[in-house]
């Protein structure tokens, strides 16, 4: 796969500055999430706290219904924590209104998930473009940047393709390149690989890799030990509570 980085279109932060500083895109500070249910209340997430910065490349592991899905939620400013406070660049989630939630997962967070969830009416050229049109990106620029992350992710060939004429792997790359359109600052992948065989999950690995070499922090729930392996941190999750962390 070749063509330029998924920060082409943008001027963004580096890991750490000048003076060795760490440029902070998250910052979960004891955070947890209570559910509540006639049975009683569930604690998702119990105090939690964990920094992401410019450049990170952070998995999340542990056994289902440890929290893991959940805490990527709130790390991506889909839910808010119960409890605690969560910081996006300085900015107080909680604080945020629907629309500036919604406005900041647009324009700042990339998304992946499992089972792709592409459009299957459009094409993998518009469902690239879609989000871009969202965020009111010109038609002539957000055509130019989805060729560029086709051609990024080995696709420029199938961009107009639909999604049931892809393969799996396929459908995973067109999601990458949609996560990355508005050049987001942080990339999260919840089970990025669980739906394809080993071969075709390696490709997807390096290509996330790739993403994270080229600038994005990049956080991933994934259950494979093989793909977390590939991050420079992580954490394991115990009923919803960071058993311990790991730095590689």
């Amino acid at each position: 796969m070749s063509g330029h980085g998924p920060r082409a279109t943008g001027d963004w932060p580096q890991a750490a500055g000048a003076d060795g500083s760490r440029h902070l895109i998250v910052q979960a500070d004891h955070v947890s999430r209570v559910f509540e249910m006639p049975s009683g209340d569930v604690v998702a997430v119990r105090d939690v706290s964990l920094d992401i910065a410019a450049g990170d490349y952070v998995a999340v592991q542990g056994p289902s219904g440890c929290g893991k899905s959940t805490l990527l939620h709130m790390l991506g400013c889909v839910d808010t924590p119960s409890t605690g406070s969560l910081l996006f660049e300085g900015r107080d989630v909680a604080a945020l209104s629907d629309r500036e939630r919604s406005l900041l997962r647009l324009r700042s967070i990339g998304f992946v998930f499992q089972r792709f969830f592409l459009l299957p009416m459009l094409t993998a050229a518009e469902n690239v473009e879609l989000p871009q049109s969202e965020a009111g990106v010109a038609a002539a620029a957000r055509q130019a940047r989805t060729r560029e992350l086709l051609h990024y992710v080995g696709l420029a060939a199938r961009a107009d393709h639909r999604p049931s004429q892809l393969s799996g792997g396929e459908m995973q790359r067109v999601a990458i390149a949609r996560a990355l359109a508005n050049t987001p600052r942080l990339l999260l992948a919840d089970e990025p690989t669980g739906e394809l065989d080993q071969a075709t999950g390696q490709h997807v690995a390096d290509l996330l890799d790739r993403v994270n070499r080229d600038g994005t922090a990049l956080v991933i729930v994934t259950h494979d030990t093989t793909l977390a392996a590939r991050a420079s941190r992580v954490v394991l999750l115990r009923d919803g509570s960071v058993e311990r962390e790991e730095t590689r």
